[in-house]
């Protein structure tokens, strides 16, 4: 289960092997974290025998190692964790691609056929969250950005968030902005749309506290230091 601290979520650290089985509730989503150090040797030993034959090829393909290990500690964390949420094999669980929200084919977010249970995943350098729910639902966890790259970016913020950084010290701004990022990243990714759309027509809040788009809920998600995190789902606040 999910706790929730002052205004963080705070997820569960996933180790190895991780839980035989699990359970989720409208009122409690799961959130998982997951250490790229920690979990990569087991990730390694384990893919294997838990990817599919697209995902292991996928994996091949990276040149520089640590996106490698990224993807891979991400990608068998999540097949584990939906074996054990769906009570299956984890190699076992068929993973589709939603029709893409603008032109209907085959290409968008990642599902389960039925949609019983939904899921999101986002990896940075180190670190990889994975959100479960009943819910329409998704996740995103950044580095905290470089100054120089908020300028070369601003054209994601809605103008009252660019009103809102703007009132800012200088100092503090590149923390504001990956909460914009995340918020509004894990936003549309649960709405199924990603960076397709226009992020600046969206407003979530520059602030600590992120607004609320209508039917849905954000929070921010604990996450170490020099990264930050969201969490969105679909319908009333989860417990």
């Amino acid at each position: 289960m999910t706790l929730a601290t002052g205004r963080l979520r705070v997820p569960e650290r996933l180790s190895d092997p991780g839980p035989p089985r699990a359970t989720v509730t409208a009122a409690a989503p799961g959130l998982w974290l997951v250490d790229t150090t920690a979990y990569r040797a087991h990730a390694h030993r384990h893919a294997p025998g838990t990817l599919d034959a697209q995902e292991l090829a996928r994996a091949a393909e990276f040149v520089r190692a640590a996106d490698r290990d990224s993807y891979v500690c991400a990608h068998v964390a999540l097949r584990r964790l939906l074996g054990a949420y769906l009570g299956m094999p984890p190699r076992r669980v068929t993973v589709e691609r939603a029709p893409c929200a603008h032109c209907r084919e085959p290409h968008g977010r990642p599902v389960l056929p039925g949609g019983a249970l939904h899921f999101s995943l986002s990896h940075c350098t180190g670190i990889s969250l994975l959100a479960f729910a009943t819910a329409p639902v998704g996740v995103d966890v950044e580095e905290v950005v470089a100054p120089a790259a908020i300028a070369e970016t601003a054209e994601v913020l809605h103008p009252t968030e660019a009103a809102e950084l703007a009132l800012l010290p200088a100092a503090e701004r590149p923390l504001a902005f990956t909460r914009v990022w995340t918020r509004k990243e894990a936003y549309l990714k649960g709405l199924g749309v990603g960076l397709s759309d226009d992020p600046s027509t969206d407003y979530v809040g520059a602030g600590p506290e992120p607004a609320q788009p209508p039917g849905w809920f954000l929070s921010d998600v604990l996450v170490p230091e020099g990264h930050w995190a969201a969490l969105a789902i679909r319908g009333a606040p989860p417990t």
